[in-house]
């Protein structure tokens, strides 16, 4: 899961940056609005917690414009303005829920968990085709065999499954998977990749793992298994 902190006061950002990787969660942060925009434009996030007194614009129009989009992240707005008033106006200009400082860093993350929850439904299980992928033990399988990843392994191969169909960059596997920035240069990416294919695809006819060229990989389920050069040999 990926986070945007949206906040200018460093040492708060700091706080709370600290705190929601220790929970397990890929961080960004953004000092002003106009860098928060960017980032939101330039990346999936499965949360923003927003402050509302930024320097270079009112929070506000921040969440309208992560509110224009077709589909959002939801948004935790985390604000000294703690009057009713702007309370109920945070709620009714699209905020999922209304935090104010000072707070309890305990209580900011039982709502941010609450709004993943809330936000992104994680089902237990996972297929595409006949490769099950179990959220919650951390096993995987296809058909009746039990396949033994890697941990990073694992985490790519669930990022994928989540939006199997999807064509996924290079970016966006390693922003969710290894919470860094992709220089363009690394070709982590394609060896995982590599590892992962021969684990998962290639005692298979069927292959899941598809290269979407100038983009990256996505996970999908053919319709039919493509015809290996043995079957076509013994056929002729």
């Amino acid at each position: 899961m990926r986070i945007l902190v949206v906040e200018d006061e460093k040492r708060i950002a700091d706080f709370l940056c600290r705190g929601l990787q220790g929970a397990g969660y890929a961080v960004d942060a953004a000092g002003t609005g106009a860098a928060a925009l960017e980032n939101i434009h330039s990346a999936d996030y499965d949360l923003v917690v927003l402050d509302l007194m930024l320097p270079d614009m009112d929070g506000l129009e921040v969440l309208e414009n992560i509110r224009s989009k077709r589909v959002g992240p939801p948004v935790l707005i985390l604000s000294a303005r703690g009057g009713l008033d702007d309370r109920v106006n945070g709620l009714e200009q699209g905020a999922d829920d209304y935090l104010t400082k000072p707070f309890a860093f305990v209580e900011l993350l039982a709502r941010v968990r609450a709004l993943l929850r809330r936000g992104q439904p994680a089902p237990e299980r996972l297929q595409v085709g006949d490769l099950v992928l179990d959220c919650i033990r951390r096993k995987v399988s296809r058909g009746a065999e039990t396949i033994e990843l890697a941990p990073k392994e694992f985490g790519i191969l669930e990022y994928m499954m989540r939006n199997h169909g999807r064509p996924l960059s290079r970016t966006m596997i390693v922003e969710h998977v290894w919470d860094m920035d992709y220089d363009g240069l690394t070709n982590i990416v394609d060896v995982y990749i590599r590892h992962l294919r021969s684990k998962i695809d290639d005692r298979f006819a069927l292959k899941l793992i598809q290269t979407v060229r100038g983009i990256g990989y996505m996970i999908e389920a053919p319709d039919k298994p493509a015809e290996r050069p043995a079957d076509a040999a013994t056929q002729a």
